[in-house]
């Protein structure tokens, strides 16, 4: 089981502030094929029911998917990915169904991010200090 984790003091600085004004950006240009890291989490709320999609960083090899957390595993669309045992997911212009999240520290994630992320997207997230990552299954949806 990994710890609950929050965002780094550099991410609630800098990146958290712009989220409000960015977020709404990304989501209209995430998940296409010219940027490689650029995705869309769709997600339904926990509590409200309602759907969501939320831009992320992620990745997809095979049958895994790994995203980096920014904000750590207590940010809502994680918690909600978690609770539905799953969510929509769209990386490099292809639609995912992705399931089986499993939350994973830098150590235990550390094989899996460096087969799937360049030394220098790795370099960001050290320097963002991303502490963990989720992994999801995923099949074409």
């Amino acid at each position: 089981m990994v710890p609950p984790v929050g965002p780094s003091p550099l991410v609630k600085i800098v990146v958290r502030p712009m989220t409000r004004v960015l977020n709404p950006l990304m989501v209209k240009i995430t998940g296409r094929r010219p940027l490689s890291m650029a995705a869309q989490v769709r997600h339904v709320g926990r509590r409200s029911g309602r759907e969501y999609v939320t831009p992320v960083g992620a990745k997809v090899s095979g049958d895994v998917a790994v995203i980096p957390l920014t904000f750590g595993n207590q940010s809502d669309w994680a918690k909600n990915v978690l609770a539905a045992g799953g969510c929509g997911l769209k990386v490099s212009g292809r639609d995912h169904q992705a399931t089986d999240p499993r939350f994973l520290d830098r150590s235990a994630a550390g094989p899996l991010v460096a087969s799937v992320f360049s030394p220098l997207q790795r370099g960001g997230f050290r320097l963002l200090g991303i502490k963990q990552y989720l992994r999801l299954r995923v099949a074409p949806a």
